[in-house]
């Protein structure tokens, strides 16, 4: 196969065979096509669009490219929860231990962060010690041990979608529903699930900005996941600012920490949003008969502290420190930090979030290139939200860093994603529409 002249017709809008696809795949993943060919390609899937029998195509070739896990002899519901992506998304840090606290299996595969949202893996990774990179071995013993195991994909699992998921990052195709679906699904329909929970994001953080296209990449994976005979569920949420009151990955850690010891002031959006998906997670592994049950559960496993002590046990088997559960100093520290003050008094209308997450990332915080480290230790702690008064001259947020050139670009950014005005703006809904499948 001619891989010029399957870009070539996939750029002029033809609809490329299953196996086409297929061999794309196969060959990029055996390294017998170069990387700027499939970039190529990704930009015209993005550019021209993909059809629900290339999409399904796509999901399937990533999935096969690797070994799909089978967890049967752990006598219990497995369920997992995945994002779309955002600015301060960090509700699977908490999940995972919830989740298992209640009794269900959550094989957790995450990815890392993507244009300017944050990753979960570069999250865990600011835990000193902790390992991402288990090996499937050792992801089956701590995920039978304690109810949950949060890793990046390893060589065996979905192989494709990892090069996939590095090139797009880069390469400015994030944000096409059919690469999303394709991605998202490929990575978990191999964990092995019966459940799964979809947190589609929109707003100005999310890759789905339209309300309209987050339903139909909602829709588009719930049927994908059904087809494969799991339970679906997917909620679109609001993303229009920060969620939570942390941006950066050991900052947002100490937050998470902070909800799992029950201080959520500040935090209320990212607690009732954990809530929330944990309770449909409860609901579809068949923990609580219904949501409402769930959510009252989920509620009492993180004030009773039985969350906290199950991510005790997740860092301690991962092999972090798990001595941050208690002392939150000992996360990585930025050795500088500023204020960014309001211009003028009134009430702060908007936070432009996808500006929030390039400003975290100017910081050092993303990958502006696949060579780039990240420095765990920078980020944005936000004072002020959307519809909170504010006087002139108060701060909007502090911001941690180790760079004065990437502080100075940063500043900029974040002084101009502030938008305040004289009236207090209508607040938005969390949870936008939920739409569940036919067995959820």
């Amino acid at each position: 196969m001619l891989i010029v002249e399957v870009i070539r017709r996939k750029r002029d809008g033809g609809e490329l065979s299953r196996a086409e696809i297929e061999e794309l795949v196969s060959a990029y993943t055996r390294n017998e096509v170069p990387d700027y060919q499939v970039a190529a390609f990704l930009m015209a899937a993005v550019i021209r669009g993909l059809s629900r029998a290339e999409t399904a195509a796509l999901t399937s070739a990533m999935l096969h490219s690797g070994q799909v896990l089978d967890f049967s002899e752990l006598k219990g519901p497995k369920v997992d929860k995945h994002s779309t992506g955002g600015v301060g998304d960090k509700t699977s840090l908490i999940l995972a231990p919830l989740a298992a606290a209640g009794g269900l299996f959550v094989p957790m595969i995450s990815g890392r962060g993507l244009g300017h949202t944050g990753g979960t893996l570069d999250k865990l990774e600011a835990i000193p010690g902790f390992r991402v990179n288990l090996s499937l071995e050792e992801f089956r013993r701590v995920l039978g041990d304690i109810g949950c195991a949060m890793i990046g994909q390893t060589a065996e699992v979905a192989p494709a979608d990892k090069k996939i998921y590095a090139l797009r990052d880069v390469t400015g195709t994030v944000e096409s529903p059919y690469l999303i679906c394709a991605s998202i699904m490929s990575k978990k329909l191999a964990e092995g699930l019966d459940g799964l929970v979809l947190d589609v994001k929109t707003g100005s953080g999310a890759f789905m900005k339209d309300p309209k296209d987050a339903e139909f990449l909602a829709r588009v994976m719930v049927e994908t996941g059904e087809q494969m005979g799991k339970r679906m569920v997917a909620l679109i949420t609001d993303m229009d600012q920060p969620l939570g009151r942390m941006i950066g990955n050991a900052i947002e850690v100490r937050e998470c920490v902070e909800i799992m010891q029950g201080k959520t002031q500040g935090s209320e959006d990212l607690f009732a949003l954990t809530l929330e998906l944990a309770a449909w997670m409860f609901y579809l592994g068949e923990r609580a008969k219904s949501v409402d049950e769930g959510r009252r559960l989920a509620k009492q496993l993180i004030e009773n502290g039985a969350t906290l002590a199950k991510f005790r046990e997740l860092v301690r088997a991962q092999g972090g420190g798990e001595r941050i559960c208690d002392d939150l100093e000992r996360l990585p520290k930025a050795n500088h930090k500023t204020e960014v003050v309001a211009p003028t008094s009134g009430f702060v209308q908007s936070i432009e979030c996808e500006r929030m997450g390039f400003a975290s990332l100017v910081l050092g915080g993303g990958r502006l290139t696949k060579e780039d480290t990240i420095d765990p230790a920078v980020g944005i702690v936000l004072h002020k939200k959307a519809g909170d008064a504010v006087s002139k001259g108060e701060s909007l947020c502090t911001v941690f860093y180790n760079s004065e050139p990437k502080l100075l670009d940063a500043r900029r950014i974040i002084s101009a994603a502030y938008k305040l005005g004289a009236e207090k703006p209508v607040p938005r809904a969390m949870v936008q529409k939920i739409i569940e499948g036919k067995s959820a």
